[in-house]
Protein backbone atom coordinates (compact mmCIF):
# COMPACT_ATOMS: atom_id res chain seq x y z
CA UNK A 1 0.00 0.00 0.00
CA UNK A 2 1.04 3.56 -1.04
CA UNK A 3 0.74 5.71 2.53
CA UNK A 4 1.69 8.99 0.21
CA UNK A 5 -1.02 11.70 0.57
CA UNK A 6 -3.15 8.24 1.83
CA UNK A 7 -5.69 10.19 4.61
CA UNK A 8 -6.34 7.32 7.62
CA UNK A 9 -8.26 8.76 10.66
CA UNK A 10 -7.80 6.78 14.22
CA UNK A 11 -9.59 6.21 16.71
CA UNK A 12 -7.64 7.35 19.72
CA UNK A 13 -8.93 6.13 23.28
CA UNK A 14 -5.72 7.28 25.07
CA UNK A 15 -4.54 3.52 25.70
CA UNK A 16 -1.24 2.57 24.20
CA UNK A 17 -2.53 0.28 21.40
CA UNK A 18 -4.27 3.10 19.14
CA UNK A 19 -2.00 5.58 20.14
CA UNK A 20 1.19 3.32 18.81
CA UNK A 21 -1.52 2.36 16.03
CA UNK A 22 -1.55 6.71 14.96
CA UNK A 23 2.13 6.39 15.66
CA UNK A 24 3.27 3.86 13.17
CA UNK A 25 0.86 4.95 10.64
CA UNK A 26 2.23 8.10 10.49
CA UNK A 27 5.88 6.92 10.22
CA UNK A 28 4.30 4.95 7.33
CA UNK A 29 3.39 8.15 5.77
CA UNK A 30 -0.04 8.62 6.11
CA UNK A 31 -1.64 11.93 6.76
CA UNK A 32 -3.04 10.97 10.31
CA UNK A 33 -5.82 12.53 12.17
CA UNK A 34 -7.30 11.70 15.34
CA UNK A 35 -10.55 11.07 16.34
CA UNK A 36 -11.92 10.57 20.06
CA UNK A 37 -15.76 9.20 20.87
CA UNK A 38 -17.09 10.39 24.01
CA UNK A 39 -19.39 7.81 25.10
CA UNK A 40 -20.17 9.18 28.66
CA UNK A 41 -19.47 11.38 31.69
CA UNK A 42 -17.03 8.83 32.10
CA UNK A 43 -14.73 9.08 29.32
CA UNK A 44 -13.84 12.52 29.99
CA UNK A 45 -10.74 11.85 31.21
CA UNK A 46 -9.91 9.13 28.58
CA UNK A 47 -10.48 12.26 26.22
CA UNK A 48 -7.72 13.89 28.08
CA UNK A 49 -5.28 11.34 27.31
CA UNK A 50 -6.55 10.85 23.79
CA UNK A 51 -5.61 14.89 23.11
CA UNK A 52 -2.22 14.33 24.87
CA UNK A 53 -1.49 11.95 22.55
CA UNK A 54 -2.62 13.97 19.23
CA UNK A 55 -0.49 16.93 21.02
CA UNK A 56 2.69 14.30 21.48
CA UNK A 57 2.35 13.19 17.70
CA UNK A 58 1.47 16.87 15.94
CA UNK A 59 -1.95 15.16 14.87
CA UNK A 60 -5.47 17.13 14.91
CA UNK A 61 -7.79 15.46 16.97
CA UNK A 62 -11.61 15.76 16.19
CA UNK A 63 -14.25 14.72 19.58
CA UNK A 64 -17.40 13.48 18.76
CA UNK A 65 -20.09 13.56 21.47
CA UNK A 66 -21.35 10.33 20.99
CA UNK A 67 -23.60 10.23 24.23
CA UNK A 68 -26.86 10.24 22.40
CA UNK A 69 -26.23 7.82 20.09
CA UNK A 70 -24.18 5.32 22.92
CA UNK A 71 -27.61 5.29 24.83
CA UNK A 72 -28.54 2.64 22.10
CA UNK A 73 -25.42 0.24 23.93
CA UNK A 74 -26.45 1.34 27.38
CA UNK A 75 -30.09 0.11 26.29
CA UNK A 76 -29.02 -2.85 25.01
CA UNK A 77 -26.78 -3.44 28.05
CA UNK A 78 -29.60 -3.46 30.55
CA UNK A 79 -32.35 -4.97 28.42
CA UNK A 80 -30.12 -8.06 27.88
CA UNK A 81 -29.54 -8.47 31.72
CA UNK A 82 -32.95 -7.90 32.22
CA UNK A 83 -33.56 -11.33 30.22
CA UNK A 84 -30.86 -13.49 32.13
CA UNK A 85 -28.42 -12.89 29.27
CA UNK A 86 -25.09 -11.59 29.48
CA UNK A 87 -24.14 -8.56 26.73
CA UNK A 88 -21.33 -7.85 25.43
CA UNK A 89 -21.32 -3.86 24.80
CA UNK A 90 -18.06 -3.71 22.94
CA UNK A 91 -19.38 -5.76 20.13
CA UNK A 92 -22.31 -3.64 19.66
CA UNK A 93 -20.49 0.14 19.84
CA UNK A 94 -17.82 -1.81 17.43
CA UNK A 95 -21.05 -2.19 15.09
CA UNK A 96 -23.24 0.85 15.86
CA UNK A 97 -20.67 3.35 16.74
CA UNK A 98 -17.39 3.07 15.84
CA UNK A 99 -17.33 1.32 12.60
CA UNK A 100 -19.80 3.03 11.74
CA UNK A 101 -20.47 6.72 12.71
CA UNK A 102 -16.81 7.45 13.27
CA UNK A 103 -15.79 5.63 9.73
CA UNK A 104 -18.85 7.65 8.40
CA UNK A 105 -17.42 10.87 9.77
CA UNK A 106 -13.66 10.04 8.78
CA UNK A 107 -15.07 9.36 5.21
CA UNK A 108 -17.31 12.52 5.02
CA UNK A 109 -13.63 14.47 5.78
CA UNK A 110 -11.91 13.24 2.98
CA UNK A 111 -10.45 10.03 4.68
CA UNK A 112 -9.74 6.85 2.62
CA UNK A 113 -9.16 4.73 5.64
CA UNK A 114 -10.24 3.86 9.13
CA UNK A 115 -7.74 2.79 11.68
CA UNK A 116 -7.66 1.66 15.56
CA UNK A 117 -5.64 -0.35 17.86
CA UNK A 118 -7.47 -3.56 17.51
CA UNK A 119 -5.00 -6.56 17.38
CA UNK A 120 -6.34 -8.37 13.82
CA UNK A 121 -5.60 -7.70 9.69
CA UNK A 122 -7.29 -7.01 6.98
CA UNK A 123 -5.96 -9.12 3.82
CA UNK A 124 -7.40 -8.45 -0.09
CA UNK A 125 -8.31 -11.84 -0.88
CA UNK A 126 -9.61 -13.44 -4.39
CA UNK A 127 -13.74 -12.87 -3.02
CA UNK A 128 -12.75 -9.51 -1.11
CA UNK A 129 -11.28 -8.24 1.55
CA UNK A 130 -11.12 -10.81 4.59
CA UNK A 131 -10.79 -10.20 8.71
CA UNK A 132 -8.25 -12.46 9.96
CA UNK A 133 -6.99 -13.54 13.64
CA UNK A 134 -4.00 -12.10 14.72
CA UNK A 135 -0.86 -14.12 14.96
CA UNK A 136 0.00 -12.95 18.45
CA UNK A 137 -1.55 -13.90 21.93
CA UNK A 138 -3.73 -10.63 21.85
CA UNK A 139 -5.96 -11.38 18.99
CA UNK A 140 -8.86 -9.64 19.19
CA UNK A 141 -10.73 -10.23 16.11
CA UNK A 142 -13.65 -11.77 18.07
CA UNK A 143 -14.78 -8.12 18.99
CA UNK A 144 -14.74 -7.26 15.07
CA UNK A 145 -17.32 -9.63 14.06
CA UNK A 146 -20.19 -8.02 13.91
CA UNK A 147 -19.21 -4.78 11.57
CA UNK A 148 -20.29 -4.25 8.39
CA UNK A 149 -18.87 -6.37 5.81
CA UNK A 150 -18.46 -3.17 3.28
CA UNK A 151 -16.36 -1.34 5.35
CA UNK A 152 -13.24 -3.84 5.26
CA UNK A 153 -11.63 -2.24 2.21
CA UNK A 154 -11.26 1.03 4.06
CA UNK A 155 -9.91 -0.43 7.39
CA UNK A 156 -6.12 -0.81 8.56
CA UNK A 157 -4.94 -2.37 11.44
CA UNK A 158 -1.49 -1.74 12.12
CA UNK A 159 -0.65 -3.51 15.65
CA UNK A 160 -1.90 -6.54 13.94
CA UNK A 161 1.90 -8.52 13.77
CA UNK A 162 3.02 -7.19 17.53
CA UNK A 163 2.61 -8.41 21.20
CA UNK A 164 1.30 -6.41 23.91
CA UNK A 165 4.98 -5.99 24.93
CA UNK A 166 6.19 -5.12 21.56
CA UNK A 167 3.46 -2.40 21.30
CA UNK A 168 4.54 -1.13 24.48
CA UNK A 169 8.26 -0.72 23.37
CA UNK A 170 7.73 0.75 20.14
CA UNK A 171 4.85 3.35 22.53
CA UNK A 172 8.11 4.11 24.44
CA UNK A 173 10.01 4.74 21.15
CA UNK A 174 7.61 7.13 20.26
CA UNK A 175 7.44 8.61 23.66
CA UNK A 176 3.67 8.11 24.00
CA UNK A 177 2.72 8.42 27.95
CA UNK A 178 0.44 6.07 27.47
CA UNK A 179 3.46 3.49 27.12
CA UNK A 180 3.55 3.91 30.75
CA UNK A 181 -0.50 3.59 31.44
CA UNK A 182 -1.81 0.32 33.16
CA UNK A 183 -3.55 -2.15 30.31
CA UNK A 184 -7.66 -1.43 31.33
CA UNK A 185 -9.76 -3.95 30.45
CA UNK A 186 -12.74 -1.96 32.01
CA UNK A 187 -16.01 -1.02 29.86
CA UNK A 188 -15.68 2.57 28.67
CA UNK A 189 -18.85 3.38 30.75
CA UNK A 190 -18.08 1.11 33.65
CA UNK A 191 -16.36 3.33 35.97
CA UNK A 192 -13.58 1.07 38.63
CA UNK A 193 -14.81 -1.93 36.47
CA UNK A 194 -17.82 -2.29 39.19
CA UNK A 195 -20.41 -3.12 36.55
CA UNK A 196 -22.71 -4.42 39.10
CA UNK A 197 -22.62 -0.84 40.89
CA UNK A 198 -23.06 0.91 37.58
CA UNK A 199 -25.89 -1.59 36.24
CA UNK A 200 -27.89 -1.15 39.28
CA UNK A 201 -27.66 3.05 38.61
CA UNK A 202 -29.04 2.31 35.39
CA UNK A 203 -31.35 -0.02 35.95
CA UNK A 204 -32.50 -0.24 39.52
CA UNK A 205 -35.52 -2.92 38.48
CA UNK A 206 -32.96 -5.59 38.26
CA UNK A 207 -32.59 -5.19 41.96
CA UNK A 208 -34.55 -7.81 43.46
CA UNK A 209 -34.88 -10.96 45.59
CA UNK A 210 -34.63 -14.47 44.03
CA UNK A 211 -34.31 -18.24 44.77
CA UNK A 212 -30.73 -19.96 44.09
CA UNK A 213 -31.54 -23.80 42.73
CA UNK A 214 -29.71 -27.00 41.99
CA UNK A 215 -30.67 -28.90 39.22
CA UNK A 216 -33.12 -30.80 41.19
CA UNK A 217 -35.35 -27.34 41.79
CA UNK A 218 -33.59 -27.83 45.50
CA UNK A 219 -33.66 -24.36 46.91
CA UNK A 220 -30.09 -23.59 47.92
CA UNK A 221 -29.79 -19.84 48.63
CA UNK A 222 -31.26 -16.01 48.09
CA UNK A 223 -29.65 -14.16 45.04
CA UNK A 224 -30.27 -10.08 45.17
CA UNK A 225 -30.70 -9.81 41.25
CA UNK A 226 -29.71 -11.95 38.12
CA UNK A 227 -27.62 -9.36 37.11
CA UNK A 228 -24.99 -10.29 39.18
CA UNK A 229 -24.68 -14.04 37.54
CA UNK A 230 -23.39 -15.48 34.76
CA UNK A 231 -23.38 -18.76 32.94
CA UNK A 232 -19.97 -20.79 34.28
CA UNK A 233 -19.76 -18.00 37.58
CA UNK A 234 -17.91 -20.77 40.36
CA UNK A 235 -17.22 -17.71 42.65
CA UNK A 236 -19.53 -14.88 44.85
CA UNK A 237 -22.38 -17.90 44.48
CA UNK A 238 -23.62 -16.77 47.88
CA UNK A 239 -23.98 -20.13 48.84
CA UNK A 240 -21.72 -22.75 50.33
CA UNK A 241 -21.78 -26.80 48.28
CA UNK A 242 -19.50 -29.29 49.75
CA UNK A 243 -17.81 -29.40 45.85
CA UNK A 244 -17.85 -26.59 43.30
CA UNK A 245 -20.86 -25.62 41.98
CA UNK A 246 -21.32 -23.34 38.81
CA UNK A 247 -23.59 -21.09 37.20
CA UNK A 248 -25.75 -23.62 34.59
CA UNK A 249 -28.84 -21.22 33.90
CA UNK A 250 -30.29 -18.07 34.96
CA UNK A 251 -34.42 -18.09 34.26
CA UNK A 252 -35.36 -14.35 34.09
CA UNK A 253 -38.92 -15.33 33.71
CA UNK A 254 -39.04 -16.89 37.61
CA UNK A 255 -36.14 -14.83 38.38
CA UNK A 256 -33.93 -17.89 39.03
CA UNK A 257 -30.47 -18.58 39.36
CA UNK A 258 -29.10 -22.67 38.70
CA UNK A 259 -26.37 -24.29 39.90
CA UNK A 260 -25.15 -27.43 39.23
CA UNK A 261 -21.29 -29.22 38.93
CA UNK A 262 -19.30 -28.18 36.18
CA UNK A 263 -20.38 -31.59 34.11
CA UNK A 264 -23.86 -29.73 33.72
CA UNK A 265 -22.06 -26.63 31.98
CA UNK A 266 -20.63 -29.01 29.22
CA UNK A 267 -22.72 -28.85 25.68
CA UNK A 268 -22.42 -30.45 22.26
CA UNK A 269 -24.28 -27.78 20.40
CA UNK A 270 -24.59 -23.96 20.26
CA UNK A 271 -27.43 -22.32 18.49
CA UNK A 272 -26.66 -18.60 17.64
CA UNK A 273 -29.10 -16.05 15.69
CA UNK A 274 -28.98 -12.44 13.73
CA UNK A 275 -25.46 -13.93 11.78
CA UNK A 276 -23.55 -11.63 10.42
CA UNK A 277 -21.29 -12.39 7.94
CA UNK A 278 -17.88 -11.16 6.89
CA UNK A 279 -17.28 -13.28 3.64
CA UNK A 280 -19.46 -15.12 1.44
CA UNK A 281 -20.62 -17.61 3.29
CA UNK A 282 -20.11 -21.34 2.42
CA UNK A 283 -23.33 -23.37 0.78
CA UNK A 284 -23.82 -26.17 3.47
CA UNK A 285 -22.25 -27.16 6.66
CA UNK A 286 -18.82 -26.62 6.92
CA UNK A 287 -15.48 -27.18 9.53
CA UNK A 288 -14.65 -24.72 11.84
CA UNK A 289 -13.02 -23.00 14.60
CA UNK A 290 -15.64 -21.36 16.76
CA UNK A 291 -15.26 -18.98 19.69
CA UNK A 292 -17.62 -18.58 22.41
CA UNK A 293 -16.43 -15.43 24.53
CA UNK A 294 -14.05 -13.09 24.11
CA UNK A 295 -10.79 -14.98 25.33
CA UNK A 296 -11.74 -18.17 24.01
CA UNK A 297 -9.21 -19.82 22.07
CA UNK A 298 -11.52 -21.25 19.80
CA UNK A 299 -12.63 -25.33 19.26
CA UNK A 300 -13.33 -27.35 15.96
CA UNK A 301 -16.66 -27.69 15.36
CA UNK A 302 -19.08 -28.13 12.54
CA UNK A 303 -21.39 -24.85 11.35
CA UNK A 304 -24.96 -25.20 9.57
CA UNK A 305 -26.44 -22.31 8.18
CA UNK A 306 -30.16 -22.55 9.32
CA UNK A 307 -31.45 -19.26 7.40
CA UNK A 308 -29.97 -15.97 9.60
CA UNK A 309 -28.98 -18.48 12.79
CA UNK A 310 -25.97 -20.87 12.27
CA UNK A 311 -25.98 -24.18 14.42
CA UNK A 312 -22.36 -25.11 15.66
CA UNK A 313 -21.69 -28.87 16.78
CA UNK A 314 -18.53 -29.14 18.84
CA UNK A 315 -16.14 -32.24 18.64
CA UNK A 316 -15.64 -32.43 21.88
CA UNK A 317 -18.28 -30.47 24.55
CA UNK A 318 -17.92 -26.71 24.67
CA UNK A 319 -18.19 -25.63 28.49
CA UNK A 320 -20.15 -22.18 29.79
CA UNK A 321 -22.33 -21.75 26.42
CA UNK A 322 -23.78 -18.17 27.19
CA UNK A 323 -26.73 -16.77 25.70
CA UNK A 324 -25.87 -13.47 24.60
CA UNK A 325 -22.34 -13.66 24.00
CA UNK A 326 -21.06 -13.56 20.59
CA UNK A 327 -20.52 -17.10 18.75
CA UNK A 328 -17.43 -16.48 16.03
CA UNK A 329 -17.22 -18.71 13.60
CA UNK A 330 -13.60 -18.85 11.93
CA UNK A 331 -12.35 -20.78 8.31
CA UNK A 332 -8.90 -21.76 7.70
CA UNK A 333 -6.79 -20.47 5.23
CA UNK A 334 -3.66 -21.71 4.76
CA UNK A 335 -2.28 -21.59 8.33
CA UNK A 336 -4.14 -18.85 9.37
CA UNK A 337 -8.07 -18.02 10.46
CA UNK A 338 -10.10 -15.79 8.36
CA UNK A 339 -12.98 -14.65 10.45
CA UNK A 340 -16.11 -15.29 8.68
CA UNK A 341 -18.96 -13.80 11.12
CA UNK A 342 -20.38 -13.74 13.74
CA UNK A 343 -23.91 -14.17 15.89
CA UNK A 344 -25.50 -14.09 18.92
CA UNK A 345 -25.31 -17.09 20.72
CA UNK A 346 -29.64 -17.99 22.04
CA UNK A 347 -29.34 -21.32 23.53
CA UNK A 348 -27.36 -24.71 24.07
CA UNK A 349 -28.10 -28.16 23.27
CA UNK A 350 -26.82 -31.53 24.09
Amino acid sequence: MNASKKKVFVAISGGVDSSTAAAVLLELGFEVSGIFMLTCDESRFAETKARQVAETLGINMHVLDMRKEFQKVLDYFCSEYRQGRTPNPCVVCNRLIKFEKLWNFAKDNGAQYFSTGHYASVRATPDGFGLYEAPTEKDQSYALAMIDRKILPHLIFPMADYSKEQTRRLSRQFGLVASEHKESQEICFIPDDDYIAQLEKLAPDLVKNGDIVDTSGKVLGTHHGIHRYTIGQRRGLGVAMGRPYYVVHINADNNMVTLGPKEELMHKKLFATNVNWLMDPPGGPFRAKVKIRYNDKGSPAIVHIRGEQIEAEFDTDASAVTPGQLATVYIEDSSDWRLAGGAWIERWSD
